[in-house]
């Protein structure tokens, strides 16, 4: 009987990203494996750094139109984690930071405020949870008196509408600690018979949160996943992160965020191999060695080796791959994620550093790739712009809903400090590594990021593996094989061929 010929199909990981090309997500494409088990099995836990863990693998960008309170705490709540911009002042990023570390619930509202002198003027007083609160001297940090609803004030006659509140305001003399998660206040709400409460810090007059019947609803009826658990810290507080530069400055900064209570720092940098960052990690691990410091951005396994002889606790890979990133066509310097993320993996692993990959996510799929070629999460920027969290307003352009969305190398977002992450805050004239732009309304993250982790799962399913563990195993072990895809591959693989046709993730 002639002896089995060995099967050689495809190629490993380590054979497809040594030919000198450089890839990008979509070049690449994975081959199934073996399955042997439920998607439900699967488990995404990971580690963002050294020492902290996450249920889901993914982080929100510091970018000033992606990452502030509300989209650090929609974040943590679902397992995840965001890291708060640095395009503010010192005291502006620690007040969003103290803002985020202050909820147990899943989001900011946004209400009015007055006191009991004070008149409504229109119905966008009433921000769009549609309630004024009456405190004692109209700001949060005040005993709360009572409330209006924007849909009663609608029904009055014009003088008792713009009469002093004091004579038109429900009393309300209860409230609930901010430390309540969203079903200790749904029970509350219920068991008292109320439409709203507002919740406090504990052992202050200060007002963080007001939660409605509304909000409890429209929160509980968002899908909920297996095996996510909120990313909370050892005193049940929401993990936040924060940027940071590296500049003599940003030690102030610095401090801010450490008595803010930051669980993490990013060095914020579109090129992290410099003087600067390394004397910034060493600056941080002497001064505050029990902070985990993430550095970045790199694209080499040279670059990676001098910030993990630093002393990193986690790497960010990445240079021009964003969507709104220009940096590889002004300044010829960067690399295709793909490539990135199994270079630098590589070499990270052997230290026990984790990988975030950050850049050029725009489905599942690029998901599954990244993790499944040696990242233990990825970040995100384009791909949560636009939604409800984000910072900004909305806007119509040619009839659809959209939201500012623009690259910290834009001349924009550069005007109000962020050029120190380019190395061009002393330079006199301002070269631009980014666009300003626009993402259609994609409603909340807490809607449509599970649906993304279910298909997340499920490519894991067709490889095999069980966890992310397992898929790194599968790539260093040289079992899981790749292709690399031609142009027309790409297309076929796409939809294809159709007049036209609707598609939706979920």
């Amino acid at each position: 009987m002639a002896a089995a010929v060995p099967i050689e199909d495809g190629f490993s990981a380590e054979k497809l990203f040594n030919q000198g090309y450089s890839y990008t997500y979509d070049d690449v494409i994975l081959h199934p494996h073996y399955i042997d088990f439920a998607t439900e099995a699967v488990d995404l836990s990971s580690k963002l750094t050294r020492n902290i863990s996450l249920s889901l693998p993914c982080v929100s960008s510091p970018m000033d139109t992606v990452t502030e309170d509300s989209m650090a705490v929609a974040m943590a709540s679902l397992g995840a984690i965001g890291i708060l911009h640095s395009n503010n002042s010192p005291s502006e990023q620690c007040s969003l930071l103290r803002s985020a570390k202050s909820r147990r619930i899943p989001f900011v509202s946004d209400f009015g405020i007055r006191s009991p002198a004070d008149s409504i003027e229109s119905e966008s007083d009433f921000g769009s949870a549609g309630v004024v609160l009456v405190t004692k001297t109209g700001n949060r940090k005040s005993r709360v008196l009572g409330y209006v609803l924007r849909s009663d004030w609608a029904k009055w006659e014009d003088n008792k509408r713009h009469g002093c509140v004091c004579d038109v305001m429900t009393k309300l003399d209860f409230s609930v600690p901010s430390s309540y998660d969203l079903d200790k206040i749904a029970g509350f709400l219920s068991g008292k018979g109320v439409k709203l409460v507002p919740t406090m810090l504990e052992g202050e007059e200060e007002v963080v949160d007001l939660v409605t019947v509304e909000d409890v609803d429209r929160i509980q009826g968002f899908p909920k996943m297996k095996k996510a658990f909120p990313s909370l810290g050892p005193k049940g507080e929401f993990l936040v992160g924060a940027a940071i530069g590296t500049r003599e400055s940003d030690k102030e900064r610095l401090e801010y965020l450490v008595k803010g209570g930051a669980d993490v720092v990013v060095l914020d940098s579109s090129q992290g191999n410099s003087i600067y960052q390394l004397n910034m990690i060493k600056y941080i691990k002497r001064t505050y060695p029990e902070l985990d410091v993430i550095g970045g951005n790199v694209v080499t396994m040279y670059q990676a080796q001098n910030l993990i002889q630093a002393g990193v606790d986690g790497l960010r890979v990445g240079m021009g791959s964003g969507s709104i990133c220009t940096t590889q066509e002004v300044c010829a310097v960067g690399r295709g994620q793909a490539t990135a993320v199994y270079k630098v993996a590589s070499i990270a692993s052997q230290s026990g550093v984790p990988v975030i990959a950050d850049g050029g996510i725009s489905n599942s799929g690029h998901v599954v790739r990244a993790l499944a070629l040696g990242a233990s999460t990825v970040m995100m920027g384009s791909f949560l712009a636009g939604s409800t969290e984000a910072p900004g307003a909305y806007e119509f352009q040619n009839g659809c809903r959209v939201k500012k969305y623009r690259g910290m190398g834009s001349l924009e977002a550069m005007a109000k400090g962020s050029d120190q992450r380019y190395f061009g805050d002393e330079a006199k004239l301002k070269i631009a590594q980014g666009v300003v732009g626009a993402i259609a309304d994609k409603g909340s993250i807490l809607k449509f990021l599970p649906y993304t982790m279910e298909a997340v799962k499920a490519g894991f399913q067709d490889l095999g593996v069980s966890s992310l563990q397992s898929a790194h195993d599968l790539y260093r072990s040289g079992v899981l094989r790749l292709e690399v895809r031609t142009g027309a591959a790409q297309v076929e693989g796409g939809v294809h061929g159709l007049v036209s046709y609707e598609k939706k993730a979920f």
